[in-house]
């Protein structure tokens, strides 16, 4: 049974700008710029950030890619694992802190 993800399929991850040339072209050049280079953030720590927002956002190509990137930049299992449970982290902190606005809509209805 084939899944609708296929590893394989990173690769042409490239052909984006099939029916969008100038698109594609802009959105590569800002990647690069971004990505690509030791900035503020080194390679290694932008591919940490990249990697736990793969798991948050639930893009397995992009964990496949970042898994790599991280590998490749120096970082270790241990430090993948950990931007990880900060992604998990933040999300559970994100979803919780909204329930301040159920709060308040309960104190407006039920007071």
């Amino acid at each position: 049974m084939s899944n609708y993800f296929d590893s394989d399929d990173l690769a042409r991850f490239g052909s984006i700008g099939e029916h969008g040339a100038k698109h594609a072209e802009d959105f590569f050049k800002y990647y690069g710029a971004v990505i690509g280079s030791d900035g503020a953030l080194s390679k290694r720590e932008k591919a940490l950030i990249a990697l736990a927002i793969a798991h948050s956002e639930r893009c397995a190509y992009c964990i496949d890619a970042y898994t790599t990137a991280c590998l490749e930049s120096g970082s270790n299992p241990e430090q993948m694992m950990e931007a990880v449970h900060v992604a998990a982290v933040m999300k559970a902190g994100i979803t919780l802190v909204h329930s301040v606005q159920m709060h308040k809509q309960l104190d407006k209805l039920v007071s």
